[in-house]
């Protein structure tokens, strides 16, 4: 509701000042520091000073003399130097802040792609071994933020790119053909046993330490790669194996974070289907990429960093147009992750002029419906994909180079409009707290044990793997369940401790940054204190509580008048109430605010803040014992209102809100 009446001042605002002196002007609103002083402040006045050579404060009394009645806002004043001060109509606030709960009407905010599909995509996973909880910040980052542009009216399309046939998977291949000495036969027979992705991740790491041994071995891994991409011998049917025996196990991982997607775009299908063949073509006519004649690059097709200049000659100019230069295409003709990128990024925009074909995918959760690219011929009821209007790509910070690239290979085929609209949604690594590594296993050296936090590894092995999280964190959570709720039937138990697990994990993974380094521990997400996802649970299974027991006073529920409703919202009392109820009614305005910043961490604070004031507010207020049948409807009515934003909240962040904890 709070996004609504801002929107709706400042294009007031706005159109007053275009027709009253001829300005067309961005008009900035923000939060005063003190309510005194109103819920919404500009400072245009000091913008229109500077244009008309007139005191802001002049502009300012002049403008709210002659500012058409805004709805919703009861007055606005001058303030300081020259501010206008809106205050909102409190009692209309009220009431349509119920109207907008009851409803859960999602209000597309401004800025939003007008018509156009939004393309999220997120995960991502080599599939080559168990996902791990840097995976998990990626989906649950993609996911949540995916939740808040459907929340806002956006048509979103959420793929999950599946690298077939990479380097990992070519390791992986390796490690079953020429270490464990297996056939695909054999390969297959190992998928139906349980946790493959683990076997795979342990195969995984003897790889790296089988190629460090003796580094003439890594020329394994291009024959491999080479005939893995083309398709060739037992060697591509292994890699295909492996593959598509690991997304199974994504996807199972996933869906136990209630995290779904809508299609599953295939490396191989980049390259059997000619996409790539179809974008080299256009990036050699139009001179985005050379071929490298000299240097550590000579043989490759390349794409000089600084695109318009001219490439440096000679020797030493060379090697710095090495440096300068990411390479598309190998000496040996395979091609890079970024070649195939571009090509992928040009056919979401609907700019390739080829299709992909679709099938459905055998292991898609219940109920749900889930597309994969093929090479066979497409499923005739499969949906249109592609052809966005803007695409975020959620891939970390230390991928942001490669992202710029893709994003240069763009403008290079003059596709400017479509490299402004393509967003890298980067994010930090996530690590360990040395108490948490312990708990998982693993031991620490000394040195280890002093710093603020323990890397992890894939390749090396070392990291926690998402089920062996989600595990643990279940595990610690049904022993809780069990003890505070030994009468619950064991399968509510489960579902309950599962409700919390998933709960904790995610606000946990949402409550920081993107750019922070997240180090994480079991002992902080699992807090019922603090900023957690239990926290807020907790004050929903209080809410639940107090409703209930509210349904059974007689005449609890009478109409409110205006006239209480100014009354109740005055004087020092009523300004804490009021400031609740304002809360209550800004979960668009923290939508709006995660969605123009690609920050899901203002919702997962939102959604604390106001379950941290509505327990303030059940401290203070007795509101089932209230003698005033009138004040003790209005209580319980605002209750329910921050229970249903609350739980509206924690759905966008992809967290349930159990009955019991």
């Amino acid at each position: 509701m709070y996004q609504i009446l801002l929107n709706r001042l400042r294009d007031t605002l706005a159109r007053h000042i275009q027709q009253n002196y001829g300005i067309t002007i961005e008009i900035a609103l923000e939060k005063p520091p003190k309510l005194e002083m109103g819920e919404l402040a500009s400072p245009v006045c000091f913008e229109l000073a500077k244009r008309l050579k007139r005191a802001p404060r002049q502009i300012a009394q002049e403008i709210v003399n002659q500012l058409a009645p805004v709805e919703g806002i009861a007055r606005i004043e001058v303030a300081g130097a020259g501010y206008l001060n809106a205050f909102l109509d409190r009692a209309a606030f009220w009431q349509s802040a119920l109207a907008e709960s009851a409803a859960g009407a999602a209000i597309p905010q401004a800025g939003a792609p007008a018509g156009g599909k939004v393309i999220v995509e997120h995960t991502n996973i080599n599939p080559n071994k168990a996902a791990h909880i840097g995976h998990l910040r990626n989906a649950v980052l993609g996911d949540t933020f995916v939740r808040l542009l459907r929340h806002t009216g956006h048509t979103v399309e959420v793929q999950n790119y599946i690298d077939n046939t990479g380097v990992q998977v070519a390791d992986v291949v390796v490690g079953f053909m020429h270490m464990e000495k297996r056939t695909a036969r054999n390969v297959r027979a190992l998928t139906h046993e349980p946790r493959f992705d683990y076997f795979c991740w342990d195969l995984y790491a003897r790889v790296t330490q089988f190629f460090e041994e003796d580094k003439s071995r890594q020329a394994l891994r291009g024959e491999m790669l080479k005939r893995i991409e083309e398709g060739l011998g037992e060697e591509a049917e292994v890699g295909q194996i492996v593959a598509e025996a690991i997304v199974a196990c994504h996807l199972r991982t996933m869906a136990r974070l209630d995290i779904h997607y809508d299609l599953l775009p295939r490396e191989s299908e980049i390259l059997h289907l000619k996409f790539w063949d179809a974008a080299f073509t256009k990036l050699k006519e139009t001179g985005a990429i050379q071929m490298a004649a000299s240097g550590k690059n000579a043989g490759c097709w390349i794409m000089p960093w600084h695109q318009g200049e001219e490439a440096p000659e000679g020797e030493a100019a060379a090697e710095d147009a090495d440096a300068q230069a990411k390479v598309i295409v190998r000496s040996n003709g395979t091609v890079t992750y970024v070649g195939k990128d571009i090509a992928y990024q040009m056919w979401k925009f609907g700019l390739l002029g080829k299709d992909f074909h679709y099938a459905r995918h055998p292991h898609a959760p219940a109920g749900a419906a889930l597309w994969v690219t093929t090479s066979e011929p497409s499923d005739p009821q499969a949906p249109p994909f592609g052809k966005a209007a803007t695409v975020y790509n959620v891939i970390d910070a230390r991928q942001a180079y490669l992202q710029q690239v893709v994003t240069a290979g763009l403008r290079a085929l003059g596709y400017n409009a479509e490299a402004d609209r393509s967003v890298h949604f980067s994010y930090e690594i996530v690590a360990l707290t040395p108490r948490c590594a312990r708990e998982m296993g693993y031991e620490l050296s000394p040195e280890e044990l002093k710093k603020p936090y323990v890397e992890v590894s894939g390749r090396k092995g070392l990291g926690v793997k998402a089920d062996d999280l989600l595990d643990q964190l279940e595990a610690a959570t049904l022993a809780e369940v069990r003890q505070r709720h030994p009468e619950m039937p064991a399968p509510e138990q489960q579902q309950t401790a599962h409700a919390i697990a998933v709960g904790a994990l995610r606000f946990f993974l949402l409550k920081f940054t993107r750019t922070a380094i997240i180090a994480f521990d079991f002992e902080d997400a699992l807090s019922f204190e603090g900023e957690t996802g239990p926290y807020c649970q907790y004050a929903v299974v209080r809410i639940r509580g107090i409703r209930r027991k509210g349904s059974e006073v007689p005449g609890a529920s009478p109409a409110l008048s205006n006239e209480f409703l100014a009354k109740i919202f005055s004087g020092a009392e009523g300004q804490g109430l009021w400031e609740l109820l304002l809360l209550g009614g800004s979960l668009d305005y923290a939508t709006a605010a995660a969605i123009g910043a690609q920050e899901s961490a203002f919702v997962a604070k939102y959604a604390f803040q106001l379950a941290q004031s509505f327990n303030n507010f059940y401290h203070k207020h007795h509101i089932l014992s209230e003698t005033d049948a009138e004040k003790r409807a209005f209580l319980l009515q605002l209750t329910e209102l921050v229970e249903a934003q609350l739980v509206r909240t924690l759905n966008l962040l992809g967290i349930e809100a159990p009955e019991k904890m």
